[in-house]
Order: C-alpha cells, then sequence, then structure tokens
C-alpha cells in the first residue's frame, strides 16, 4: 500500500520535473522600450516567445543585463540583473537548472552560454550587423559559432560575416519590424508639411550620416528655400556635430531636437518631408521601417543592408556616399517635387504593412522558434 502511494506520488511528480526542466530563458541586455534596436529585437522576440507559451506547462523567463527595474508588459517573468555582470552569470546559471533552451538577443551576452551548466543546452542568438563585421572581438565570434539556431538580421549582416569569417552560412535570416501593426496617427499630407529632411539616431557612431548630411546642407538650404535638417538623438559625438553645424552657412537651417521619447516621435515624422540617414553600417536599418510606416520616403546608402529594406526609386533612394553629388541631388529633388515623396513614401508605408509590422515577424520568427524549441 506504501508503495503504491509512493510510486502514485512520484508519477504526478514527475511531470512537473520534466516540465520545469524544459523551460525556456530569453537573455537581453535590455527589454525597455526606446533603449535602443537590440533592445527592440529582444522585445520582439520577448513577445512571440510569451505568446507560443502561454499556457503551457513550459516555464518562459528573461533575465536582462541593463535594466534596473523588471519589465511588465511582454507577459513573462523578468529578472534585472541591474548592470552587474556577476548578477547576470548568476541569474544564467540558475536559469540552467530548470531551463533547456536559452535564447539571446546578440552574440555579446549569449558568451554566458560557455559556462559548464549551459554549454550543451540548445542556444538560439541574432546577428545584427557592426559587433559581428570589421573589427569584431574574437569572443563575439565564437559566442556566434556555438549557436545551435544563428538567426541574422539581414541576408546582408549574414553574408558579410560570412566573407570576414567564415562559418556563418547557415544563419537563417529573419527581417525585423516595428511592435506593432497600427498606422500612426493621421498627419497632413506631404505636400502640405515644410521642406523638412528627418535624420533620428544615436550621436554615437560617425558612419551614420550625420556629418554628410550637414556638410551639403548650405547647398541643400539654397536650393530649396526654407529647408531644414532636423537633427533627432544624443551621444559622445553631439558636441562636434554642433560646432560643424555652427560653422555651416546653412547652420540656422540645421535643428538638433536631442533626446525624444518614442511616444514624442511621431510628432517629428509628422513634420517631416523626407526621412535621410545615408549610414554605411546598418545591419538592418530599424529607423527606416519607422520612417515608412509613416508613409515618409527614405533616403539610405547602397553601402549597407539599407537595399533589402528601402527599394531603390521605389520607396525611396539609397545612395553611393563616394559620389558626394548623389546625397544632396537626390533629396533637393525630394523636396522640389513633393509629389514624388508622396509617391515614395506611400509605396513604402504599403510596403511596411505587408513586410515589417510585427505580425510579419511574427510569421518569420514563429517557425524557427518552434523549430528551435523542439530540440
Amino acid at each position: 500500500m506504501i508503495r503504491n502511494v509512493a510510486s502514485e506520488g512520484v508519477a504526478c511528480v514527475a511531470p512537473r520535473l520534466r516540465a520545469a526542466s524544459a523551460g525556456v530563458c530569453l537573455g537581453a541586455y535590455s527589454l525597455r522600450p526606446g533603449h535602443g534596436g537590440i533592445a527592440r529585437v529582444a522585445r520582439l522576440m520577448a513577445r512571440v516567445l510569451a505568446e507560443e507559451l502561454a499556457g503551457q506547462a513550459r516555464p518562459v523567463r528573461a533575465l536582462t543585463l541593463g535594466d534596473a527595474d523588471p519589465v511588465e508588459d511582454l507577459g513573462l517573468p523578468v529578472r534585472p540583473a541591474r548592470t552587474s555582470r556577476l548578477r547576470f552569470v548568476a541569474g544564467a546559471l540558475w536559469a540552467g537548472l530548470g531551463c533547456r533552451h536559452f535564447l539571446f538577443d546578440g552574440c555579446q551576452l549569449a558568451q554566458v552560454h560557455r559556462l559548464p551548466l549551459l554549454r550543451k543546452k540548445p542556444m538560439l542568438t541574432f546577428l545584427h550587423g557592426i559587433e559581428i563585421w570589421e573589427d569584431a572581438p574574437a569572443r563575439y565570434v565564437r559566442s556566434a559559432r556555438r549557436a545551435t539556431l544563428l538567426l541574422a538580421n539581414s541576408a546582408f549582416t549574414r553574408d558579410k560575416a560570412e566573407r570576414l569569417h567564415g562559418g556563418f552560412a547557415r544563419a537563417r535570416v529573419c527581417w525585423l519590424a516595428t511592435e506593432g501593426d497600427d498606422p500612426p496617427p493621421p498627419a497632413p499630407p506631404l505636400a502640405e508639411r515644410r521642406p523638412e529632411v528627418l535624420i533620428v539616431s544615436r550621436l554615437g557612431e560617425r558612419y551614420k550620416g550625420h556629418e554628410e548630411l550637414i556638410a551639403c546642407w548650405d547647398r541643400i538650404a539654397a536650393a530649396v528655400p526654407g529647408a531644414t535638417l532636423r537633427i533627432v538623438g544624443t551621444g559622445p559625438f553631439n558636441d562636434r556635430l554642433r560646432r560643424l553645424a555652427a560653422e555651416s552657412p546653412a547652420a540656422k537651417y540645421i535643428v538638433f531636437e536631442g533626446f525624444v521619447p518614442d511616444a514624442d516621435l511621431d510628432r517629428l515624422y509628422a513634420g517631416a518631408t523626407v526621412f535621410a540617414m545615408p549610414s554605411r553600417g546598418e545591419g538592418f536599418g530599424l529607423v527606416y521601417i519607422e520612417a515608412m510606416r509613416h508613409g515618409l520616403p527614405v533616403l539610405a546608402s547602397d553601402e549597407d543592408a539599407a537595399p533589402e529594406v528601402v527599394l531603390h526609386g521605389e520607396t525611396g533612394y539609397t545612395v553611393n556616399r563616394g559620389r558626394p553629388d548623389e546625397l544632396p541631388d537626390a533629396l533637393i529633388h525630394l523636396l522640389r517635387n513633393p509629389g514624388e515623396a508622396s509617391r515614395l513614401g506611400e509605396a513604402g508605408r504599403r510596403r511596411w504593412a505587408e513586410h515589417f509590422r510585427f505580425s510579419a515577424f511574427r510569421e518569420r520568427f514563429l517557425p524557427l522558434l518552434r523549430e528551435f524549441l523542439s530540440l
């Protein structure tokens, strides 16, 4: 009798133990809105993960390195390490006792997967671009190669990593998206707006194209009276860029907005005629799809992943920065021809709705997630 009761108790507990050991953990630097592009990717992953495992016996959790407080809008418990690497490692090891599958927002944090308790468990991570290209730390490359399932935000990111390092051709491409499916609030037609070019980016990387825009703005302002360049963002290059702008003959038409919360960006997109970020180092370009969501024509460069997102002559223009006239010529053309700008912007809005809404990301990511969780 005692043996029967004991065996029945074990039979009841065993499934719960198996479920606990089959848990899933997402490691990210941040899951908080407004904390950059990689945080956006992590939030996209977290939402799909929480939706997929809702109501299942498999527990799901997240661990963040850079957040000070838990993030509560994603449908899964989040444990913040409050910038402590030691606390993050301890949290990952604790998760390793109950989780079989580990997802990471990038190869930087995926380095924790080399710990003995974790290294034999399936691991998924994203490649974003510059962190895995030229001058990538060897430890990042090793971390990415260790992934059971490796995802890239674009074919450009994957192919460039393969050319530079080898071993990355197996990465699966999964384009990114905005966090919602809804269009922005209504805004005046482009033809009714003042000639204004918007760039939204952290002022911390010289490859983004701020200097090139400032350098040619006197020519643009001379060709299109009142044309204004509006720069959104902060970072270590803020003072340098402000000095360059102050030295421009068109200084009064170059406006620095500083940091603008995501909730207030709609206003700036609604006032712009063109979105321009002629970067040479984008692995995808989340700001491009946000501009497309707002119906703006996008000007980017042809030197990175932008041509995968921005279709030249259809949703905007991709220029060659090695030909200095292409950037100002394209901007002058768009500012002088609001009908053309509107045509490109509306095509961009349709492209966003088809490929770059959250629901489109879910359709791309979910089969990959299910494949990973079956391992």
